[in-house]
């Protein structure tokens, strides 16, 4: 039996056609690939090689090459680094409410809408809600300040005439409830976007399974429970892979263009100031160029780290990115 199988195995490799067969039968396919290959090597893996900066103390005026070696030296400032505990602390834990509070937020929403059987409420709420993604950070972040401002803010104004504060409260110059305006701003920007993908995935279930649940007296937040949870898992899990290797990416949407704006006042940093904030303030606006890649280079480091080690645990349940 043993002999038939490999005899087997050996048969279908010699059927089976070479790379470089396949390559030229599907030529045309191919060529249609070579511009998605070309664009990353030129403007994602070549400039790669300017990471070297973080090892060098560089010049403006000796460049690249002329720079002297440094080594570790950068790495070991930040480290030793008063910022270095806020910056992290900041990071770690705008990135954690986000994936606590943010992230099933989408798919609350998803399953809600899920239950509503009056398509037009349903479409006027997913309109409704898919809007304010569309719009720029720096509109949003406009909102947000005359929302919470002392002169005519729709929320002092409210709290005022509700009688719950006497005099108007400068929300974004009290730095404890930066994470709160910065964490709620984000869900309604996005919730309505990052539902999508599970409303796709929730309308790809098998609605036999609905009628035989029902059949079988099982209520509606049953078979959310005992169906539709468990048949939208996999696009979680993926989704939640991809949001635990961000999380040394605070911003929004791996971005910092929400922090940026939102802690224009200087005294919000001790609450605001992530890694990539940090970067930004000491590589542009300090022009510590090798300092900044130094941080850029630790933050993408971690994040592989964090995207590994998560879809590392995700294999145990079946499902991971590679």
């Amino acid at each position: 039996m043993a002999q038939v199988a490999v005899e087997t195995s050996v048969s279908k490799e010699a059927k089976s056609p070479s790379i470089w067969k396949r390559f030229f039968k599907q030529w045309d396919i191919q060529l249609m690939v070579i511009p998605g290959i070309v664009f990353l090597l030129i403007f994602h893996y070549i400039p790669m090689y300017g990471v070297l900066t973080a090892f060098k103390d560089y010049d403006l005026f000796n460049g690249f090459f002329g720079s002297p070696w440094v080594g570790l030296k950068h790495f070991k400032m930040f480290f030793e680094s008063p910022d270095f505990p806020r910056v992290m602390r900041n990071t770690i834990m705008i990135s954690l409410f986000k994936l606590l509070i943010a992230f099933p937020a989408p798919i609350i929403l998803a399953l809600m809408l899920n239950e509503v059987r009056n398509k037009l409420f349903k479409n006027v709420v997913q309109t409704v809600t898919y809007l304010p993604h569309f719009l720029s950070w720096v509109v949003v972040a406009g909102f947000v300040t005359s929302f919470l401002s002392t002169d005519n803010g729709s929320l002092n104004i409210a709290m005022q005439k509700l009688s719950m504060i006497d005099e108007p409260i400068n929300f974004l110059a009290i730095p404890e409830y930066f994470w709160t305006i910065l964490i709620s701003t984000g869900i309604w920007k996005d919730i309505g976007f990052g539902s999508i993908v599970y409303l796709a995935a929730i309308a790809g279930i098998d609605p036999a399974l609905y009628e035989s649940a029902s059949i079988d007296g099982a209520s509606r937040f049953k078979q959310i429970y005992l169906i539709t949870l468990p048949c939208i898992f996999p696009v979680i899990i993926i989704f939640l892979i991809l949001q635990i290797g961000s999380l040394m990416n605070a911003g929004a949407n791996g971005g910092y263009e929400d922090i940026l704006l939102l802690s224009a006042n200087p005294v919000l940093r001790e609450y605001s100031d992530v890694l990539d904030t940090f970067v930004y303030r000491t590589g542009i606006q300090n022009q510590l160029f090798s300092y900044a890649t130094a941080v850029g280079l630790f933050k993408a480091v971690m994040s592989i780290v964090l995207l590994s080690g998560a879809n590392l645990l995700a294999r145990r349940t079946g499902q991971s990115l590679w």
